[in-house]
């Protein structure tokens, strides 16, 4: 099955507008990442992006959940965050929640993606 067909099976349990907003930011983050590695973890039920799949390479996660989808962002408790829409605890990753297509939409959410590229470029 191609990575296509797996993000439709993960999604496919998900109502609208979750799978709309998760198939959203998986296209930001392909757009800004596009020679990204991207997988379907189907055990943690979630889609990861990395220069590798490798753990140490993985720098985004798109994780549906019942009335959001979280973005996971590697380096989160590092990256700027001048709008305070970063949340979480981890020592070093952090998330963001979005409820809405109009939420992936928002220039910070691109701007977070380019942001965590930047502190991690391909080697």
């Amino acid at each position: 099955m191609t990575v296509d067909g797996d993000v439709d099976r993960l999604l496919e349990p998900h109502a609208e507008p979750i799978a709309e907003v998760a198939r959203a930011v998986r296209s930001v983050i392909r757009s800004e990442m596009p020679e990204a590695n991207e997988s379907v973890d189907f055990g943690n039920r979630l889609i990861a992006f990395g220069w590798s799949m490798r753990i140490r390479d993985l720098l985004f996660a798109v994780i549906p959940h019942t009335a959001h989808v979280n973005l996971q962002l590697a380096d989160g408790a590092e990256l700027p965050d001048p709008t305070g829409i970063i949340e979480g605890t981890g020592k070093r990753i952090r998330h963001v929640k979005l409820r809405a297509p109009e939420d992936v939409e928002k220039p910070q959410i691109r701007a977070l993606v380019r942001a965590q590229l930047e502190r991690r470029p391909p080697s």
